[in-house]
């Protein structure tokens, strides 16, 4: 069977070959409905880049080879959720790639390009998709970037800075951090500065590694209780994690401590369960539906348009202020002065 061409689409969708061009390669001016018919016909035809057709992959290759129900976490259900909408608004599907032991998938897999999700240093799914030389967008930034590549990310810097200035602010003075142990730029970048901030305003740092095996338990009931590594316990808790806001919690019923009036709890999370909790928790947001989303554009872009390398983007974070982090005290204050 012959390779389906430009002029193919062109001639079944009936516009010139450049119309063609234009919508493919998101330029020019173009009716939506022309657009729209123009990218049915290709899809129905095969018409796409080499290799991989109209299709896309996405992977979360942040724990290596070890294989792990990562679309049950919030965060990554809504990162696909929109990269899914935003390749079919572009004509494409997406493959959403199972985590685990898998190069023989990675050295065929029938994609036009791969959005790596916390990709970590060396990444040997990487290093493979990179031999293929086919174009790469990273949710987070990678260590390095080769031609045909770029990133999408948010400022993880300022939102570890948001949130400690608003537990400081709340009265905390011993802050601990729940970070790592992968080393994906997330988690790097946020320790980073989490040490920064401590050096700046004379807090010793206490970063705790995050746990979902129910071994954690002993290191936060350790931490809670005083044997953490700061200056007695701490009165305030960043988690980096989905999971750890509901892990805080119970180790403090356990260490018996009151939320938040003897510890403030903050945690990264897309869970709007933690409205719910007893007390609600802090959560920061970091925006997965617009880093999925960019992501696939991004992407489409380097697989349509080669000698295009579009910029880096950075997503703003939220930060959600719940019970779990203000003082009562304050709380309060702020009823009185309003």
């Amino acid at each position: 069977m012959s390779k389906v061409t430009i002029a193919d689409v062109a001639r079944a969708a009936e516009v010139s070959t450049a119309t063609v061009s234009n919508v493919l390669n998101g330029t020019g001016r173009v009716s939506e409905p022309t657009r729209a018919r123009v990218k049915a016909v290709a899809g129905a035809l095969g018409y796409g880049p080499a290799g991989g057709g109209r299709t896309l992959g996405l992977a979360v290759t942040a724990h290596g080879g070890s294989a792990w129900d990562f679309a049950s976490v919030p965060y990554f259900a809504r990162a696909i959720s929109a990269a899914t909408i935003a390749a079919h608004r572009h004509g494409y599907a997406l493959m959403a790639m199972p985590s685990g032991p898998a190069e023989h998938m990675w050295r065929t897999l029938p994609a036009a390009g791969v959005v790596l999700v916390d990709s970590p240093p060396s990444d040997p799914v990487v290093r493979l998709l990179r031999a293929r030389g086919l174009p790469l967008v990273f949710d987070g930034r990678p260590g390095e970037l080769r031609a045909r590549e770029t990133w999408v990310d948010t400022d993880h810097e300022a939102m570890t800075r948001h949130v400690l200035e608003h537990l400081a602010g709340q009265g905390a003075e011993r802050i601990a951090l729940i970070a790592g142990p992968t080393q994906e730029y997330y988690t790097r970048a946020s320790v980073t500065a989490y040490r920064r901030w401590c050096s700046g305003t004379g807090v010793r740092p206490c970063v705790v590694p995050f746990a979902e095996d129910g071994s954690e338990k002993p290191l936060l009931d350790a931490l809670l209780t005083g044997d953490g590594g700061l200056d007695g316990r701490p009165d305030a808790v960043f988690a980096l994690y989905d999971p750890c806001g509901r892990q805080i919690l119970e180790a403090a019923t356990r260490c018996g401590l009151a939320v938040p009036d003897d510890l403030m709890v903050v945690c990264s999370s897309e869970d709007p369960a933690y409205g719910r909790t007893s007390p609600p928790v802090s959560t920061v947001s970091l925006a997965p539906e617009q880093a999925g989303g960019a992501a696939v554009d991004a992407l489409v872009s380097l697989v349509e348009n080669p000698p295009h390398t579009p910029p880096p983007v950075v997503i703003e974070t939220r930060l959600e202020v719940r019970s779990s982090s203000m003082r009562r005290s304050r709380r309060r204050f702020r009823r009185d002065a309003s």
